[in-house]
């Protein structure tokens, strides 16, 4: 659901290992889709597919496995629209940004079919149709939120690693949602704000700060909720930043030079939120959410 970067990429490599995927889509990527395929470039390997792509999910019939890559603005009506093929042994796992995806799932859907996880990579929509993958990085992580989920969830990674993907189940989904959370919020606001990629980001003594102050502030956050973020996590994520390629930058960068809406609201906004809830200060996610507002509904 969302063949975008993410869902584009990983359902293009399950088609590739002989499963049955079938993609949704709108607009002029929905189009190029269906009149040209699927094309995917990716230092894996490039694919050129003939793919089942649909509008409207309610045009086809219930499936096992929703990967859910929308964007976060969309989430309650991509949700809505998914009704028609979430069957009784239907799983749903956001492969979203935030922390707050499950929730916002649970509350359309049935509670019991909605899983965690997480995606890492980077990639975007080049042009319509085509699905472009920078770095090496391409790893998938769910897992159950509830006992009873925990037999699908292990049937998917099966799936996952027999198509050779980079998949893992950790034991505390929500706690590796979080780590995610902590380094991307960092990287989104960074590379956004600056309109700049982290190797600009990382080797600028001011940009290095921003960053770090913003892992630091996600980090805290995480932990006054309960959340059993390692002590070394902030100074781990700085030693990682360093390995990252030079021109990455986070989807929402992508967005903001496009001219498109913006996640802010759930990404540095959200920590901007959820701090002032909690009772504690976040003044370069407040700042940075405060600079992106203007363009959060795009151009």
């Amino acid at each position: 659901m969302g063949a975008g970067g993410v869902g584009g990429y990983f359902g293009a490599r399950l088609q590739q290992a002989g499963h049955d995927v079938v993609f949704f889509a709108r607009g002029k990527h929905l189009a190029a889709l269906r009149e040209k395929g699927l094309t995917l470039k990716s230092t894996h390997g490039d694919a050129q597919l003939k793919v089942a792509v649909y509008e409207d999910p309610a045009e086809t019939a219930p499936v096992d496995v929703v990967m859910f890559a929308v964007k976060l603005w969309d989430t309650e009506s991509a949700a809505e629209r998914l009704r028609p093929i979430v069957a009784k042994h239907t799983v749903v796992i956001p492969f979203q940004n935030g922390v707050e995806s499950v929730e916002r799932l649970g509350r359309v859907l049935p509670p019991e079919a909605v899983m965690g996880g997480s995606a890492f990579i980077a990639t975007r929509i080049a042009a319509p149709g085509v699905i472009e993958h920078i770095g090496q990085m391409a790893r998938l992580q769910f897992g159950p939120v509830l006992p009873a989920q925990r037999a699908a969830a292990e049937a998917f990674l099966g799936v996952c690693q027999r198509a050779n993907l980079n998949a893992e189940m950790p034991a505390d989904i929500a706690r590796s949602i979080w780590e995610k959370f902590v380094f991307l919020v960092a990287v989104s606001s960074a590379t956004a704000v600056a309109r700049a990629p982290l190797g600009v980001v990382r080797s600028d003594p001011d940009l290095r700060r921003l960053f770090e102050q913003a892992l630091r502030e996600t980090w805290t956050l995480g932990r006054a909720r309960g959340v059993p973020l390692a002590d070394d996590l902030v100074e781990d994520r700085m030693k990682f930043l360093d390995t990252m390629p030079h021109e990455m930058k986070a989807s929402m960068a992508h967005d903001l030079e496009a001219g498109g809406r913006l996640e802010a609201p759930w990404l540095c906004g959200a920590v901007a939120r959820m701090s002032e809830e909690a009772g504690l200060q976040a003044p370069v996610n407040r700042t940075v959410y405060a600079a992106l507002k203007p363009f959060v509904n795009g151009r």
